[in-house]
Order: C-alpha cells, then structure tokens, then sequence
C-alpha cells in the first residue's frame, strides 16, 4: 500500500518559492519519501489568496509545477465524503482547515502542517 502525504496549503507555497530551509527535519524527510497530494481545496485557498494578493503565482502554475518537480498529486475523492467528514471538525471555523483534515483523515493520512492548531487536534498531524 502506497503511504500518502497531504500537503497543507503554506507547505505547497514554501515549496514552490523553493523555501525548503522552512522545514525541519522530520518534515523535509517526509517530503522527500513519501507520495505527496493535496486536497482540492487547498486549490481553492491558493485562489483566495491569489485574489487577496497574498501568493504572487496562479494556483495552477504552482501546482503544476510541483506536479513537475516532485510528483505532487491532487487527491480526488468524492466531494460529499470529505464534507460530512467536515462536519465533525468542529474544532476550527476556518472552512479550509476544516475541509483539508478531514481529506487526510478520511484517507487515514498524515498532513504535513506547521498549523499549531490542526497540530494540535489532528493527530496525524506532522512537523516536527
């Protein structure tokens, strides 16, 4: 069995701009490892903060690109799934955090996040 690695959306940023000195250890053995995937909606945060001018890039060039150097993968997995699997994140109201857990957790995978608090409450959470 194939052991997967989400990325959450300031992991797929960082590597991108090439800021692999971001990472500790743990992570950056991960990232060179593993298989690693996104969910879709950390497309859709990569948009939002395109619009608000806080990622410089398209999100389809990022993710190309990574899809290029490093084989990085969008995860689809049916949408309804993963939002049911939102509901019970009731441990943050940000929609995006939200969503992005419950993918991993749906697919029993880690998330490699510098997030304290999905960190916190996501256990599969990786960093350090």
């Amino acid at each position: 069995m194939e052991i997967v690695i989400f990325l959450d959306t300031h992991v797929v940023v960082w590597l991108y701009a090439g800021e692999v000195d971001r990472f500790p250890p743990q992570a950056r053995r991960a990232l060179e490892s593993e298989s690693l995937v996104i969910s879709p909606m950390v497309l859709l945060e990569l948009q939002y903060l395109h619009e608000l001018s806080r990622v410089s890039q398209d999100p389809a060039l990022i993710v190309n690109e990574l899809e290029k150097s490093l084989g990085l993968a969008v995860r689809r997995d049916e949408f309804e799934r993963i939002i049911i699997a939102a509901l019970m994140e009731n441990w943050t109201r940000d929609p995006f955090d939200r969503i992005i857990v419950a993918h991993a957790n749906l697919a029993s995978a880690p998330l490699l996040t510098k997030d304290a608090s999905i960190r916190q409450h996501y256990r599969q959470a990786l960093w350090d």
